[in-house]
């Protein structure tokens, strides 16, 4: 299984957000640099996880309803509820 190409609005909204929290997690290394206090760093870093979370999701989401919309074969789509499953 391949991470789909950005080919529509879905895919390049999951790509923003990832991109977003790349940067998030910039502004998280920055403030440990500057030795911020640690409940604002541990707020931040929560915040990068939510996102990242979200992005996954999304992503998954979107290749499952390609899969089932493509009538891809069973085991493709069992393969893509596995990965579902795992970030539970």
């Amino acid at each position: 299984m391949t991470v789909p190409q950005p080919r529509d609005a879905e895919t390049t909204s999951v790509v923003n957000r990832v991109r977003r929290a790349q940067g998030q997690l910039g502004g998280v290394l920055r403030m440990i640099e500057d030795g911020r206090e640690l409940a604002d760093v541990v707020g931040q870093l929560k915040a990068v996880t939510r996102a990242l979370d979200k992005a996954a999701f999304a992503l998954l989401s979107n290749e499952l309803r390609r899969a089932h919309a493509d009538g891809d074969r069973p085991e493709q789509i069992e393969e893509l509820e596995k990965v579902f499953l795992s970030l539970s």
